[in-house]
């Protein structure tokens, strides 16, 4: 599946200029290219996206692991790491609660296409 989204410029920080109004409700936005800029704004803690960075990482390291050992443990373990380090991020830094509780299948798309930006320096890590 190839999800495209506006991505900010590499000077760009996390959050993008015209900021969603606080109290946006994640499920109003149509599209995702809509949707990625609210779920940029609800990363602008540098230690948050940090966190999402680790998480998604490591949920990659597992999934490579599922694959190479046919052990579906890993598949868990990727899971628990992938949230974990996201709502740590979002509770204990960010302050906020995840999109991905009433946006669950775009805040998936997102922390993926925020991986890549980040990978590619769209997002400052």
């Amino acid at each position: 599946m190839h999800v495209s989204a506006p991505t900010p410029t590499p000077e760009a920080t996390p959050a993008p200029t015209h900021a969603p109004a606080a109290g946006t409700d994640p499920r109003s936005f149509k599209s995702f290219a809509e949707f990625y800029p609210f779920y940029l704004s609800e990363h602008s803690n540098r230690t948050c996206r940090r966190l999402h960075f680790v998480g998604s990482t490591l949920s990659l390291a597992f999934l490579a692991a599922l694959v190479v050992t046919g052990q579906p443990q890993y598949l868990l373990y990727g899971l628990l790491c992938g949230y974990g380090f996201a709502w740590v991020g979002h509770f204990g830094f960010e302050k906020n609660k995840p999109a991905s509780f009433k946006r669950p299948l775009y805040s998936f798309m997102g922390d993926w296409v925020m991986y890549k930006d980040i990978w590619t320096g769209k997002v400052r890590f």
